[in-house]
């Protein structure tokens, strides 16, 4: 791997890592858009570790704060009342449908659902409810002439059924071109949670995971010596660095603006990609294991 393409796929990764569109999609598209040699899903879930750092940072006073009471809560009853112990358990909890579902259909996220076709139709269809949830928060928010303003949930309203249910959300992401944070950020704005808090718990539910599977694929890696660490150790940082600064745009974006720019976004890159694939343009099978 060149150190110009590891400047790239470490870009992406920053760039897409957050947003509602698929880092795992872009990867595997940007390999297959220019040819290059499979980056391998050791690299992914490697540069994985740098986006995660950034959410660490960003949240560090929430997380430290709910990591504290959690901790506390073990031998305090008091505090198992407590919001920030119960996130504790709350995120545990929803990271449980992922871990599962991730060991169970191991082979089929690395073989059958990297085909092009698949991603371009979960681009489309993901794009679709992410569209409609936001649609239907935005007519909460808004009201209208017949209808009433309606209040929606925050997260200190969360509760172990939610939770689950945004796990299960997560665990679509374990398909390339779903988005971790697209579906879960669906799933909570259906579910009737404000935009701020859908995001919120859908980057804290990620840590658990993304950093599991990162320290799993470093420690694989580190055995078999078939990483280009140099360039991987780069592309690391640069997912950090970018992905820090589209955290921070992307929620303040949210509080005003709606994610209609992504569902556009995600329904004509899907229709793009049948037509590419349709036209043989490009082979549903390109640069398969990237990302």
């Amino acid at each position: 791997m060149s150190w110009f393409e590891s400047f790239i796929l470490g870009l992406v990764q920053g760039l897409t890592e957050f947003l509602p569109i698929s880092s795992s999609a872009h990867l595997r598209l940007t390999a297959a858009f220019a040819g290059w040699h499979d980056p391998g899903a050791a690299f992914t879930a490697i540069t994985q570790i740098g986006t995660e750092t950034a959410v660490l940072i960003y949240f560090r006073k929430d997380i430290a704060r709910i990591v504290s009471a959690w901790f506390r809560s073990l031998t305090n009853k008091a505090l198992r009342s407590d919001h920030d112990a119960q996130m504790g358990w709350l995120v545990i909890i929803g990271s449980i449908p992922i871990g599962v579902l991730g060991v169970t259909f191991k082979d089929q996220i690395e073989g059958p659902f990297r085909d092009l076709r698949l991603i371009a139709t979960t681009l489309i269809v993901m794009g679709i409810v992410l569209g409609i949830a936001d649609r239907l928060a935005a007519r909460d928010e808004a009201g209208g002439k017949h209808r009433q303003v309606k209040e929606r949930k925050t997260l200190k309203e969360l509760g172990v059924r939610d939770g689950l249910i945004f796990g299960l959300c997560q665990a679509m992401a374990l398909i390339p071109g779903v988005s971790r944070s697209g579906a879960t950020i669906s799933g909570g704005l259906l579910m009737g949670y404000t935009r701020e808090a859908a995001a919120r718990y859908s980057f804290l539910l990620a840590i658990p995971a993304v950093l599991a599977s990162g320290v799993f694929e470093l420690k694989d890696a580190s055995a078999g010596g078939h990483v280009s660490w140099p360039q991987t150790i780069f592309a690391t940082i640069i997912a950090f660095a970018v992905g820090y600064a589209v955290i921070a745009w992307f929620m303040k974006f949210i509080t005003t603006k709606s994610f209609m720019p992504f569902v556009i976004y995600r329904i004509l890159l899907g229709i793009l990609l049948f037509i590419l694939v349709g036209s043989d343009a490009l082979s549903p099978h390109a640069g398969e294991s990237a990302g």
